[in-house]
């Protein structure tokens, strides 16, 4: 059953990330085939909404810092693979699509908003990248059919397939309590942790499924809570935001 928070008078404003494609994914007529496209997966929109925040989509335009300081709160959604290079590794040969221009914008919106103190929540190659942006390694392929074959895509997209132990006293144990079980579709994960960034839960194979930043009202997920219908960390990033909010009025 869907969870609805209750209406906030001033619901804080959550910027959520996309990718870029061509027209001719939604049939564009001839001429526009190759137009550029902005395309969203409305359930992070739609998952914030029932928190309680506001959404806004952010066109890769538009100057990231510029964004931050507007934003209350922001969502690094998921997607194609980081670029290795990024972690001082080289593609591999089970490197799927990258997008550099994804990566840029995406990390300098996480960078900004650490150190501004805007609340992030990075979900699957959100997560991936908030460690990369702080110095971290990535698992460049976990192959199907070893531990829990994180990457399979045979299951529908809100199907729970591994639970996800977590740490006692991270915001995740607060939220999930002692174990979660969520869904899996990812062939990428956290490998080495970056600077401040604290493990906080992992399935039963030994994966990195949650991550925190010390210090900073910043969360990763690896699985993707959009698809539950109110889960409960999005309630967590429009409370951060709404507190965050409260505190830089005087300042914007």
């Amino acid at each position: 059953m869907d969870i609805i928070a209750p209406r906030i008078p001033h619901p804080p404003l959550i910027g959520i990330t996309g990718r870029r494609k061509s027209a001719g994914i939604v049939g564009a007529p001839h001429g526009f085939v190759d137009a550029p496209l902005e395309a969203y997966m409305s359930e992070y929109a739609t998952s914030v909404v029932r928190a309680g925040g506001l959404p806004v989509h952010l066109p890769m335009d538009a100057a990231p810092e510029e964004f931050v300081a507007r934003l209350d709160g922001i969502v690094i959604t998921g997607g194609d693979d980081v670029d290795p290079r990024r972690y001082g590794q080289a593609p591999g040969p089970h490197t799927f699509l990258i997008d550099p221009e994804r990566d840029d914008f995406e990390s300098a919106l996480i960078e900004a908003a650490i150190d501004r103190g805007v609340p992030v929540l990075g979900i699957c190659r959100g997560a991936q990248l908030l460690n990369v942006v702080r110095g971290g390694t990535l698992h460049q392929h976990l192959p199907l059919g070893d531990g829990e074959s994180h990457g399979s895509y045979a299951y529908p997209r809100a199907h729970r397939v591994h639970d996800v132990r977590i740490v006692p006293g991270s915001v995740a144990h607060a939220l999930y309590g002692a174990t979660v079980r969520v869904n899996s579709f990812h062939h990428q994960a956290v490998d080495r942790p970056g600077a401040d960034i604290v493990v906080t839960g992992s399935a039963p194979d030994g994966i990195i499924e949650s991550i925190e930043v010390r210090g900073a009202p910043a969360i990763g997920v690896q699985w993707h809570p959009e698809t539950f219908g109110g889960d409960p960390v999005f309630g967590w990033l429009v409370e951060q935001a709404v507190q965050f909010a409260s505190q830089s009025k005087e300042t914007r």
